[in-house]
């Protein structure tokens, strides 16, 4: 590769726990929707969860046919085998990672792809499949090798994303890398099926509508991330190397973690966490993206009087902890810049509470609406 190009993140999804899943032997057919354009693509896979090795005995990756939740047809011009080193299949060790050859393909920005999986043999729910729930609708095939068929058979659908984990693409040096990294609210929980409601979505829609430079918007949301505790997949500590650093291209990054370590959802004595010690986690990400020369900002923790996604979780004593971490996040000085999402999502004349126009109606997630209006309030000009 030329010194004045390099890969670019132009689309993630955070490994995780697929709790319970079991595989057939199936070919499965996703369709991530990536933020910038290129000609050369290369495909990521994970095994970060797996207890044992997983095989990779095909996979393809294409241009969708049709829109979001239109069925599995692909473009048969634009398809494109992956491959590993040279070879058409490949073993992903456990824990590891596998990332593909490069490919010619041309795509633009905001362009919905369709990546197809074949994983060979029996997955039992005790081998622990590596995914994410992806709010778009994605399918799997009865056994076989369909990878190469413009409409694969489809014995089920699935709103998880399994093993597929990123796409990057070359670009110039010029273009940057955001991440976002957060949980529920930034996976877009709640959000409408197939839709693109999450607010990073919403971002990358704004980056490519204004032009000038471009930036690969990556969405690393995991439902239930908290700052200090693992659950369903790692604590943000503890990912922040794997989710953030790591990722192709990356310059800023938008962090926006801490309601699940308030709420702490399990009711373990051992996970009760003060304000103290969600800012001493979220000093360790701003010091860490600082080392990797990335600015971070902070995006203050939006509220959740009366939720009832998780019955009891608010209370007084968990408000003066959002409250102390936003206050800290807004005049502390440790990120580059602050994106108050709290400020834009409250109730002005009750703090506490969401907006219900921003509400999806459990007092926690905000709806298409309000996922849409963060992604609004984002100033641009921070990325200049």
């Amino acid at each position: 590769m030329s010194n004045n190009r390099h890969w670019v993140g132009t689309w993630t999804s955070t490994p995780a726990p697929a709790d319970g899943v079991a595989l057939s032997s199936p070919t499965i057919r996703m369709f991530p929707r990536i933020s910038i354009g290129g000609d050369t693509i290369r495909v990521r896979m994970s095994n970060a969860h797996g207890n044992d090795k997983l095989t990779i005995g095909a996979a393809r990756v294409a241009l969708r046919a049709g829109g979001a939740g239109t069925g599995t047809a692909i473009r048969p011009d634009t398809d494109r085998v992956l491959t590993f080193g040279g070879e058409a299949s490949a073993v992903i060790p456990t824990g590891a990672f596998l990332i593909s050859d490069p490919v010619s393909l041309t795509v633009t920005p905001l362009a919905d792809l369709a990546v197809s999986i074949y994983v060979p043999g029996e997955i039992t729910p005790a081998f622990g499949v590596t995914g994410r729930y992806a709010r778009q609708t994605n399918y799997l095939s009865p056994p076989g090798d369909f990878t190469g068929d413009t409409t694969i058979p489809a014995s089920r659908i699935t709103d998880d994303l399994y093993f597929l984990s990123g796409i990057d693409v070359v670009a110039g040096r010029e273009v940057g890398g955001i991440v976002a990294v957060g949980d529920s609210i930034t996976d877009g929980n709640i959000s409408t099926h197939d839709a693109y409601c999450r607010w990073p979505d919403q971002l990358a829609r704004r980056l490519v509508a204004r032009g000038g430079r471009q930036f690969g918007v990556m969405n690393q949301g995991l439902g239930g991330n908290r700052i200090l505790n693992d659950i369903r997949g790692h604590c943000g500590v503890r990912r922040f190397e794997r989710d953030v650093i790591a990722m192709p291209g990356v310059t800023h990054v938008i962090v926006v973690l801490g309601i699940n370590d308030i709420r702490n959802r399990r009711g373990l004595a051992s996970e009760n966490v003060t304000a103290e010690g969600m800012i001493a986690g979220l000093k360790q990400m701003a010091l860490r993206a600082h080392a990797s020369g990335i600015r971070i900002f902070g995006g203050t923790l939006g509220p959740f009087e009366n939720e009832t996604f998780l019955m009891g979780a608010y209370t007084l004593e968990g408000e003066a902890k959002r409250q102390a971490v936003n206050e800290w996040i807004r005049t502390g000085g440790a990120f580059d810049a602050v994106i108050d999402f709290d400020r834009e999502l409250r109730d002005p004349s009750h703090p506490a509470r969401m907006l219900p126009v921003y509400d999806c109606g459990d007092h926690l997630h905000p709806g298409d609406i309000g996922y849409n209006r963060m992604g609004d309030v984002i100033d641009l000009s921070l990325f200049d």
